[in-house]
């Protein structure tokens, strides 16, 4: 089911962005990685050994906290990313 979510989410974003495009709307998904939450906490991820071995295997060491997934949602919500419309950005700590 998640794999069909996301390939959905990826197919409606480009047909979106080139939907709207010309009304001055831009679309854009943002995909996550493994972020540290309320709901990563109450499943046992956090402190775990796939916690652990998550973070090993992402570029920077660690896995994703909110605010780095907000402060992207943030810049794209802004007329700084005015220009980007129809982009796949992965909020992953490098690890895909």
């Amino acid at each position: 089911m998640y794999t069909a979510t996301k390939s959905a989410v990826e197919g409606i974003t480009g047909a979106l962005a080139r939907e709207l495009g010309p009304r001055g709307i831009s679309v854009n998904a943002l995909y996550p990685g493994l972020v540290e939450t309320e709901g990563t906490h109450s499943a046992g991820f956090i402190g775990s050994d796939f916690h652990t071995q998550a973070a090993s295997e992402t570029p920077l060491g660690r896995i994703g906290q909110p605010q780095d997934i907000a402060s992207i949602a943030v810049f794209l919500a802004s007329d700084d990313a005015g220009w980007l419309t129809g982009e796949k950005l992965y909020a992953s700590g490098g690890l895909r």
